[in-house]
């Protein structure tokens, strides 16, 4: 049947609330963009707040409960005390007297180093890391996806971030989604210092930002990076959680290391679990191993009835690949992907039968984008045996370590976009060399679209855009993996692009590859009498034209001579309208519905540039190259066979 949005409300009657967070959709889509930032300061619903004695499920201003089934953020449970965390590691710490603290002060905190030569009054060096630590404050400002010319009641969040070399700071990209203002302030000060977004990356979740006022910057040391901690070792979480207003110290041990799914950037990347608290709030702050190096970033939790105390950091390796990437490129092009499905060969009889050795090990391509550099030299069918020269066991890990094992998209995630990489595959039962060139993932319902207002078109009062996974969530609610249309859900997670534009692709997702394009609602009127229950339904076709963006769609009604236009929609649907009458009455229709203009910005940008004669100016300022390095919708390439759903990045949520 067709789709219908679940629940009667109107736009009108819905309260407005912030993204919700993502679903289970097992790997592709981790519909994880959920709530941006920390804690949220204004409600943007009538809702009471939610209680700190709840500990978790919802948000601040949300009366929703969690779903049993899903991955939750922690929320309002109290973030525990330094003491607490000091009383973790004092086994690690050196002798009580092995320090004099000068004039009578405390004793050494177990994490700190010695007290340091003109530290007046007993100040101790762990201090610095401590004053790296720094509070940050969004205005957020939420596209409403659901009626896409407008906006949502803009709302505050709070979060945490620490200093880096370079004048800069790092946070966590959900706290700085949709932003308008950002603004840090440092432990002990009562100033708030507006900062700059330097860069987003949306798959790590992470943020890169600066502080133009000098005086921020007085004082303040970056913290140093460590390597990637082993099991077991000591971990301490600095940041500004729910539960009071100044700065909450946790302490916890690394508990496992390995590929996991980021919640907000629907990605698989490496990823840290750790059983320290990391709640709402704790977003973006550092935590830091028993020298006082930061060995991560707190991002994200996994919060159920079966779960305890499981939180996730982001590694070293991680948050260097994307400073390095912004360095390089002078901004964020995403992590690679090698465009390809895979499948586990732990079956004998399955390597047997595709003609591999006894000793070969290696994965199964199953599906290879279409879109993606590696589809001219490889073929489904294929067998991946090793990724630049490390095999890849039959169940898709490599050697990480002593004694450990890994997925080998940890080896992909390590590359940059542009990248070459080496792989020797059994091809019809022959071992080859080749050589692939690595580029962002692209999906074709995509998961973010940069922070760029949603694209629409509207004629006669039925309303076109593009599906994306935020506007299934704004339509259906967290829940949409269950309640959206069954055949936008089964593009979502597994339909692929099967061409690309040739235009740059700096900012809108519609210039990256086709789109599903759908009839989202009717504004009803004379003009369209006996289509207003039409919702999220996709338009195949005008006048016979297939639809492959939005682009098309208005090219096929502005090129059309017929007196009538022909939709041809999902379901074996049809909507003829008089294209005149149409027309005619769409300026009628904006004005009822306070609607500024008939299409999104970015559509009537191209099509002032197309009428001057002139290149539109996101694709005039892009290269081939830089479409290929532009990061699209967040994602990696993953054992779709050994995952639900087949698709990468439902983790846990993010701990706002």
């Amino acid at each position: 049947m067709p789709p219908k949005k679940k629940g009667a409300k109107t736009a009108a009657q819905e309260p407005e609330k912030a993204e919700p967070s993502p679903s289970p959709v097992t790997a592709a889509v981790a519909p994880g963009s959920a709530r941006s930032g920390g804690r949220r300061r204004g409600p943007p619903t009538s809702e009471p707040p939610v209680s700190p004695k709840q500990g978790g499920g919802g948000e601040p201003g949300s009366s929703e409960q969690p779903s049993k089934k899903r991955r939750k953020e922690r929320l309002p449970v109290d973030g525990g005390t330094t003491s607490a965390a000091h009383a973790a590691v004092a086994a690690a710490a050196p002798p009580a007297d092995a320090f004099a603290p000068p004039n009578g002060a405390d004793a050494l905190s177990p994490l700190s180093p010695p007290y340091e030569a003109g530290m007046g009054g007993g100040r101790r060096a762990d201090d610095r890391l401590m004053e790296a630590v720094v509070k940050v404050f969004t205005v957020h400002s939420e596209p409403n996806f659901s009626l896409p010319w407008q906006r949502k009641r803009q709302y505050s969040s709070s979060g945490s971030g620490f200093v880096i070399e370079g004048r800069r700071l790092l946070t966590n990209a959900h706290c700085v989604d949709h932003h308008t203002q950002v603004k840090v302030k440092r432990r002990g000060s009562d100033t708030k210092y507006v900062a700059r977004v330097l860069a987003i990356g949306v798959e790590c979740d992470i943020a890169l930002l600066t502080v133009e006022d000098e005086s921020f910057w007085e004082g303040l040391e970056p913290v140093r990076f460590g390597g990637l901690p082993r099991l077991q070792d000591s971990v301490t979480v600095i940041g500004y959680p729910i539960g009071g207003d100044t700065m909450s110290v946790t302490s916890g041990v690394v508990s496992r290391i390995e590929v996991t799914g980021y919640a907000h950037g629907a990605a698989e990347l490496l990823g840290i679990q750790v059983d320290a608290a990391i709640n709402s709030g704790n977003s973006g702050g550092p935590a830091f191993n028993d020298r006082g190096e930061c060995v991560g970033i707190a991002f994200q939790s996994l919060k159920n009835e079966d779960t305890e105390n499981i939180s996730y950091i982001i590694p070293t390796p991680v948050i260097e690949h994307f400073i390095n990437d912004y360095e390089r490129h002078g901004r964020y092009t995403g992590f690679p992907s090698l465009g390809i499905e895979w499948q586990k060969m732990e079956s004998p009889v399955l390597r047997q039968a595709l003609g591999m050795q006894p000793k070969q090990r290696g994965v199964l391509i199953r599906r290879i984008e279409p879109t993606s550099p590696v589809s001219e030299v490889l073929s489904k069918g294929d067998i991946v045996l090793s990724f630049d020269g490390v095999d890849i066991g039959s169940d898709g890990t490599v050697p990480f370590r002593s004694g450990e094992r890994i997925s080998f998209t940890y080896l992909i995630s390590q590359k940059y976009t542009g990248d070459e990489a080496r792989l020797r595959i059994l091809h019809e039962g022959a071992v080859k060399e080749v050589s692939v060139r690595l580029r962002s993932p692209r999906r074709l319902i995509p998961v973010h679209i940069n922070n760029a207002p949603p694209s629409y078109y509207i004629l006669g009062g039925l309303v076109f855009t593009p599906v994306t996974v935020p506007l299934l969530r704004s339509e259906y609610g967290k829940e949409f993996d269950y309640e959206a249309p069954v055949k936008l859900l089964d593009k979502m997670l597994h339909a692929q692009a099967e061409n690309v534009t040739q235009q740059a692709v700096h900012a809108q997702a519609e210039n990256v590859t086709q789109q599903v394009v759908v009839l989202s609602q009717v504004l009803a009127a004379d003009v369209n009498v006996g289509y207003e229950e039409i919702v999220n339904t996709q338009v195949l076709k005008v006048n016979g034209q297939a639809v492959n963006n939005l682009k098309d769609l208005l090219a096929a009604v502005a090129g059309s001579k017929e007196e009538y236009l022909s939709l041809d929609l999902e379901y074996n649907q049809l909507v003829i309208l008089d294209k005149a009458a149409a027309q005619a009455a769409t300026a009628d229709i904006l004005t009822q519905h306070c609607i500024p203009h008939d299409r999104s910005e970015d559509l009537r940008a191209e099509a002032a540039a197309a009428a001057a004669g002139e290149q539109p100016a996101a694709a005039a300022a892009g290269t081939k190259e830089e479409e290929e390095e532009q990061a699209g919708a967040a994602g990696m390439d993953v054992d779709v066979a050994g995952k639900e759903g087949g698709l990468p990045g439902s983790g846990a949520q993010p701990a706002e």
